[in-house]
């Protein structure tokens, strides 16, 4: 089966979101929204959600999923207020109680913090498949940008979050905590085992070199053929020297304070005080 997607692309974070429409009906899925915010002000925005509601509202479709393919250190989700707007249930890997424990502590959170996945209503694990309408999506565990990337193979289509990028640019970092690129190699062959034909949705584009356009949708033959890290069967040898070199001249995300904190509740922001009061922290000499 064929879904039809529509990407909405988000320049400030690079970010490209995505609905997943079952083609013999209306269910569909949302991958990795995006929640506006300015650093700077601390204020956030709906702009980037609100025009994915609208599509899904003008189309009439029924959403059952909000998906996320992990937690994201470079946006906020709008898991929430979409969920809040037009339904469905928010879904992620099993693995974020992982992801939780290990910033919980960075964030230094009270035991009302919950470090199990609760936030979300569904966690998916290897193998896991479910429905979008008559469309079957299956679950692949992909680790190595984090512990909890899942890559959600639906009909023909691939979402792969920040495993893979464009073939001109490559694959994600892996030097966040629990991150690895030994894992991420062995990650990023299930997904080159899929069919060649297999079109591949990443969750970023950084417009490579000599690039005029964005792009987010590829193929596994193509990544095959032609990704500069790991196509024409580069080695792991080759590919783990490579990325760890790489990653050590990298600074952190310009949003991974917030994101963090909001992404690992599910999109929820921590909670407000006595008086209605939001606060993010920032811990100094963490990351």
């Amino acid at each position: 089966m064929t879904p039809h997607v529509t990407a909405f692309f988000d320049e400030a974070t690079f970010t490209a979101s995505y609905v997943v429409k079952d083609p013999q009906g209306s269910a569909c899925a949302v991958i990795d929204s995006v929640l506006d915010f300015d650093h700077a002000s601390g204020r956030t925005d709906t702009s980037s959600a609100d025009e994915i509601i609208a599509h899904i509202k003008a189309r009439g479709l029924q959403v059952e999923w909000i998906l996320e393919t992990h937690v994201h250190a470079d946006h906020l989700s709008a898991a929430p207020y979409i969920q809040e707007k037009v339904g469905g249930q928010i879904g992620i890997g099993d693995r974020i109680t992982v992801v939780q424990d290990t910033f919980g502590k960075v964030f230094n959170e009270g035991t009302e913090f919950q470090r199990d996945g609760s936030q979300f209503d569904a966690l998916f694990t290897e193998g896991d498949s479910f429905h979008i309408g008559q469309m079957r999506g299956d679950v692949l565990h992909t680790p190595g940008h984090t512990p909890a990337c899942l890559t959600y193979v639906i009909g023909d289509a691939a979402f792969v979050g920040d495993t893979l990028f464009m073939p001109d640019f490559g694959t994600a970092r892996c030097d966040f905590p629990g991150g690895s690129s030994e894992t991420m190699y062995n990650s990023i062959q299930k997904i080159l085992a899929l069919p060649d034909e297999t079109r591949i949705f990443v969750g970023h584009d950084y417009k490579a070199p000599g690039r005029d356009e964005f792009a987010w949708e590829t193929t596994v033959g193509e990544q095959k053929a032609l990704n500069i890290h790991v196509g024409q069967g580069k080695p792991i040898e080759d590919f783990v020297s490579m990325r760890d070199a790489r990653d050590a001249t990298l600074g952190m995300p310009r949003l991974i304070l917030p994101s963090l904190q909001v992404n690992m509740r599910a999109g929820h922001m921590p909670p407000a005080d006595d008086e209605g009061n939001v606060y993010l922290k920032l811990p100094v000499n963490k990351l």
